[in-house]
């Protein structure tokens, strides 16, 4: 589970409810340096974690996204990292902005992939191809739409690697059973103001 500053922590806390309760599973918190982070709220941090020295050979990687995109796609660090474990891991895998981490570091060319809606077609940088589906699965990387998707990401990984019916033995355990009081969690379906402002305000989302 990667760690940055100012990531999002939903994009990493809700894949690591219902990947964490995968039997015989051990999960580890990985970034620069040891120690806690804070996320893009300000208000919360997340730790502790590893140096990505300590962890040279996971099995299942997820890298989450952040407002500060630019800052992350120029950490030589991180990318070197994800390229070098990439040969070993069994999945690699994003949620929101993070498929463009995952993209900096040459590991989505040619793949389908997805992201938050407001940057997925920034993926084409990446030589990957853009997908408005809420989870992407091509070969062993697996990519989720903005934020919440993570969740959705985590229990199509947990039925992958463990079977369905302990995927919604945690699905159950975590009542994921989603009934938003708005249909306006998609640009597809919002009121057409809230996506425009929302196109134009850009910076509430990502800074760059």
């Amino acid at each position: 589970m990667v760690l940055y500053p100012h990531m999002t922590a939903l994009d990493i806390v809700g894949p690591h409810e219902v990947l964490s309760r995968l039997p015989g599973a051990t999960t580890t918190f990985v970034g620069a340096g040891a120690g806690r982070v804070p996320t893009d709220t300000g208000t919360l941090s997340l730790g502790d974690k590893a140096d990505f020295s300590a962890v040279p050979a996971p099995d299942v990687v997820v890298v989450p996204g952040g407002r500060d995109v630019a800052a992350q796609l120029a950490d030589a660090a991180l990318r070197d990292w994800l390229r070098a474990v990439d040969a070993g891991a069994t999945w690699m895998t994003s949620v929101c902005t993070g498929s463009l981490i995952l993209g900096a570091a040459g590991l989505l060319e040619g793949r389908a992939a997805t992201s938050h809606w407001i940057v997925r077609e920034r993926l084409r940088e990446f030589g990957a191809e853009p997908s408005p589906e809420r989870v992407v699965v091509d070969g062993k990387y697996a990519t989720a739409a903005g934020v919440s998707a993570g969740i959705d990401l985590a229990l199509t990984l947990a039925a992958r690697i463990a079977g369905p019916q302990v995927a919604q033995t945690i699905q159950l355990a975590i009542e994921y059973d989603p009934r938003p009081p708005f249909t306006a969690g998609s640009p597809t379906t919002a009121p057409a103001g809230i996506v425009g402002h929302l196109r134009a305000n850009a910076h509430l989302i990502v800074t760059s």
